[in-house]
């Protein structure tokens, strides 16, 4: 008796200069490369759009208003490695001091990058999205959840990984080792 084991095909694996060649879905999700892997998201909704829009004037007037040196970048702006990582934060931001450590036009880490947290896209933004922006050394990660309204924080250990977070939720205001002296109001995500 013959037994026949059945495996999984193996996944394509892109480099970034396959990545840059494909074509942009028609639907508008997201493409995102990971360690050669494409990952694909569903492209977001206006309450998504929203949230960022919102959180860039708070973090732009705090920014302003307290000199911070440095930039917020937004879709299609990207952080990326030499080879093959390639990902869209939703929001981010990339203080001089960082920059000036950068290769001329190429961003590969980030003080804050923030990803607002939608149904469809929810298990790859907490796990494996996050973990990439870890060991990119990314200082903190905001996941900011639109259906449960609430804002998670997560800050480099120095060791390549993320603590376990804080979660800040209604009546809460978010605190944020990148911008000291932000307090900025969860519900103010949320409505105009």
């Amino acid at each position: 008796m013959s037994t026949s084991v059945n495996t999984s095909p193996p996944v394509k694996t892109y480099t970034l200069e396959e990545f840059w060649q494909l074509p942009d879905p028609p639907d508008r999700s997201k493409l995102e490369l990971i360690d050669g892997v494409l990952y694909v998201t569903p492209p977001p909704e206006e309450t998504h759009d929203d949230v960022v829009a919102r959180l860039a004037d708070i973090l732009g007037a705090h920014r302003r208003a307290r000199r911070y040196r440095g930039k917020i970048y937004f879709p299609r702006a990207a952080i990326w490695t030499s080879g093959r990582t390639y990902l869209e934060p939703d929001l981010f931001y990339v203080s001089d001091e960082r920059s000036t450590g950068f290769t001329p036009n190429h961003r590969d880490s980030a003080d804050l990058v923030v990803e607002v947290i939608s149904p469809g896209s929810a298990v790859y933004d907490r796990n494996r999205k996050a973990e990439t922006y870890a060991a990119l050394g990314v200082g903190e990660l905001w996941l900011i959840d639109e259906t449960e309204r609430t804002v998670e924080v997560r800050r480099q250990t120095g060791a390549g990984t993320f603590d376990e977070g804080r979660t800040f939720g209604r009546g809460e205001s978010v605190e944020s080792a990148v911008f000291p002296g932000l307090r900025l109001q969860v519900e103010r995500l949320f409505t105009d």
